[in-house]
């Protein structure tokens, strides 16, 4: 096939993934900043790309685009480099940072991978893939500003992503390029043009990166993320749902209209007091106390009533075990 057998498709497939990924990039940015000037609405973007089968779909494309660019990299080096043999190319009068990326784009590409996975690990492991696995954990997968509290509050991490920004900026200014050239744009005029607009694009995309990563590791050493009053409400909101679904009609017997209509400090009120009411559940249907009360019951339909009604408890008090555990993080100093 000629994509995959020619030196000539091999170069359009890389030109043609290459874009997607640049494209992909740009809206990583874009979206990262709004994390900077509006970070409630980044939260909400964050749950409309959540385990949803448009973003799902959209993952899945976006992982098979870096796949078969990362394969069709390896065979296009190594067939130059098995064409090439001992002898290396004359010295070209290219700029000097474009040659010397031109010339290390696999190097500058495995920076990026390993880049990539720490990215991968720190978030979308714990959002979306978390979502997929059905997963409870503390923190909320839509609460992606959270996430950005975790990740920035170490001391290494802006510095991994610097490393990785200055190795994207360089793998973008010669990729941009080159991919229109690989598709047929290979003329004096146009490239010369091309390279100002591929140092342009990958200066302005690079730069933000760098400037999210100290403005996220300053907002996360200062507890932004926690603290914030209008994100504080917003992490309520994402509570709300299941705190209602297993305690919303206890809520009502004693006096309380609607958890929404709560303040953040009244709802961590209302979560401790509840906290104190279902401290004394058992843990499990195996507790001796449930045993023993199951002993003394004396039909099985009214068995099973019991151990109905004692699961929605169980469940409720580890739904609420975990909402108190949110709130316990977010008042942490």
């Amino acid at each position: 096939m000629w994509l995959s057998c020619s030196s000539v498709g091999r170069k359009f497939v890389m030109a043609v993934t290459g874009a997607v990924l640049v494209l992909f990039v740009t809206f990583h940015c874009c979206m990262n900043s709004i994390a900077i000037c509006w970070p409630a609405s980044y939260n909400t973007l964050c749950e409309f790309l959540g385990a949803n089968w448009y973003a799902l779909l959209a993952s899945a494309g976006l992982a098979l685009f870096i796949l078969i660019h990362i394969v069709y990299a390896c065979i296009l080096t190594l067939q130059n480099r098995k064409a090439r043999g001992s002898v290396s190319y004359a010295v070209s009068k290219k700029p000097k940072t474009v040659e010397w990326s031109s010339k290390n784009m696999l190097v500058l590409g495995i920076v990026i991978l390993a880049f990539l996975v720490v990215h991968l690990i720190q978030f979308w492991a714990k959002m979306q893939l978390q979502e997929i696995r059905g997963v409870d954990d503390v923190l909320p997968p839509a609460a992606g500003t959270l996430f950005l509290q975790e990740a920035f509050s170490t001391d290494w991490t802006w510095i991994v992503y610097i490393i990785g920004f200055i190795a994207l900026w360089f793998h973008l200014n010669h990729g941009i390029w080159s991919m229109f050239q690989s598709t047929g744009w290979d003329n004096t005029v146009w490239i010369a043009r091309l390279k100002k607009v591929a140092c342009v694009w990958s200066s302005v995309v690079v730069l933000l990166f760098v400037a999210q990563a100290i403005v996220f590791t300053v907002k996360a050493h200062e507890g932004f993320f926690k603290k914030d009053p209008v994100l504080r409400e917003q992490y309520k909101e994402m509570l709300v749902p299941m705190f209602e679904k297993d305690f919303g009609p206890d809520a009502a017997q004693i006096g309380i209209p609607s958890v929404s209509s709560l303040s953040y400090e009244e709802f961590g009120m209302l979560v401790n007091n509840f906290s104190d009411a279902v401290a004394q559940l058992p843990e499990s249907i195996e507790d001796s106390r449930v045993q023993n009360q199951l002993a003394s019951i004396p039909n099985d339909e009214q068995k099973e009533s019991f151990l109905r009604a004692l699961n929605r408890q169980i469940e409720g008090k580890k739904h609420l075990e975990k909402t108190k555990a949110l709130l316990d993080y977010l008042n942490e100093e």
